[in-house]
């Protein structure tokens, strides 16, 4: 049991599900829709969080290698397209491998103000140390944002709240591969007790919207309106 973590009642903590270069990049292996207004949300998010001192605990898929012979094409291990999105890492950070089964420190959150955890499977519930850290941990509320909406992000919300957490959804700081199947799984969330919000509502306005994109056409579009529009 992480005992210090129980102790004290956090307001919020950040959950940053998955921001990975394969799923938040043009050139990315498995890269979601809408990619350019999804990296603005989640760095102006993540730029929130650390103004407000919000403890950040992140999930990052990570998949062997097998001797270049792995059924899945995503997140290798050893390979550019696993590694985050540099501004989703804070300086005082600490990572954990795919279920040691090591005991966590008990200061994990009162040490680090970002916790990385890197798992072997798209529910962070499937790997026990990821489960008993969000299980065990006291919040107000945890703030979900990141890839994918269908899948990682739902497995995470639904998970969450079937331990009794309030969960808020950042729903512009999502990447979804399927919109459809998104705003499915979005439904089912709200309709499970989860609140629905967009990046302004927590964040409010901010001139960084376009800053910190990939160097696709899309964002150099998006990057080309937004310096337009100001003149």
């Amino acid at each position: 049991m992480i005992l210090q973590l129980r102790k004290r009642r956090r307001r919020h903590i950040l959950l940053d599900i998955d921001t990975q270069r394969d799923f938040l990049l043009a050139e990315g292996s498995a890269c979601v829709s809408d990619h350019a207004e999804v990296l603005a949300n989640i760095r102006r998010v993540m730029a929130w969080a650390r103004h407000k001192n919000v403890p950040i605990i992140s999930t990052a898929e990570v998949h062997p290698n097998n001797n270049g012979s792995s059924l899945i094409h995503y997140c290798i291990d050893g390979t550019a397209g696993q590694r985050k999105i540099p501004y989703t890492l804070l300086k005082n950070r600490v990572s954990f491998p795919p279920d040691t089964r090591n005991t966590l420190p008990a200061d994990l959150l009162r040490t680090y103000s970002q916790v990385i955890l890197h798992k072997r499977c798209i529910d962070p519930f499937d790997e026990p140390t990821i489960d008993r850290l969000l299980s065990e941990l006291l919040a107000n509320e945890f703030i979900l944002i990141g890839a994918g909406t269908e899948d990682a992000v739902a497995a995470t919300a639904i998970g969450l709240l079937h331990r009794g957490k309030n969960v808020r959804v950042v729903v512009d700081a999502l990447g979804s591969h399927n919109r459809r199947k998104g705003k499915m799984a979005l439904r089912k969330i709200k309709a499970k007790g989860a609140r629905l919000i967009e990046t302004i509502d927590l964040a409010g306005v901010s001139h960084l919207r376009c800053t910190g994109l990939c160097g696709c056409k899309s964002c150099r579009r998006r990057m080309g309106a937004a310096f337009g529009s100001r003149t």
